[in-house]
């Protein structure tokens, strides 16, 4: 049995939940998402609570029945709070910028990199070496953090890169004479 599936997702004053036959759309101050619902797994809607139960005693609907659940309680904190993730930049001479639609990074390379910011993602740079990547989308925003931070992992023997906050890197010794 699924521990996460069991629970109730309690819905919030200003976000709008419609089921329908094969899809569930849910709609806050953020947004709009929308999410292909799994038929082994059914989703009723009580009380201001969705509430999720497994078809039948397979294995696959079991397992299944508590990622529905993840999924669609992603999809209301999404559209009522967002998500961010923040990225430090760590380096002599490494920074970042918003420009318009894109993102330039200066990570040691003979040349900027320039990336295409997606729809529905915000990104700020409060400073040169603080990266904010925001938005309703908490996959979108995880895999736009993961392709930023990607351009120039951090290194284990001084810690230049671009890292999430509070990321730990291990560290190695150098050379020794």
């Amino acid at each position: 049995m699924s521990r996460v599936g069991k629970n109730p997702i309690a819905v919030p004053d200003g976000v709008e939940v419609r089921i329908a036959d094969s899809d569930i759309t849910v709609k806050g101050k953020l947004g709009e998402l929308q999410l292909a619902l799994i038929p082994e797994v059914r989703v009723r809607l009580e009380n201001n609570q969705l509430l999720f139960e497994p078809e039948d005693e397979s294995s696959r609907a079991r397992k299944l029945w508590g990622l529905c659940r993840a999924n669609v309680n992603n999809m209301v904190q999404g559209v009522s709070a967002g998500f961010t993730k923040n990225l430090e930049i760590q380096g002599v001479g490494y920074r970042a910028a918003v420009q318009g639609k894109q993102l330039k990074l200066d990570v040691g390379y003979s040349h900027s990199v320039l990336y295409d910011i997606p729809e529905g993602i915000t990104v700020t740079c409060e400073r040169p070496t603080l990266i904010a990547v925001a938005g309703r989308d908490k996959q979108a925003v995880g895999q736009v953090a993961a392709e930023i931070r990607s351009f120039r992992k951090p290194e284990p023997y001084k810690g230049k890169g671009i890292r999430y906050v509070g990321e730990y890197v291990r560290r190695k010794e150098g050379k020794k004479k």
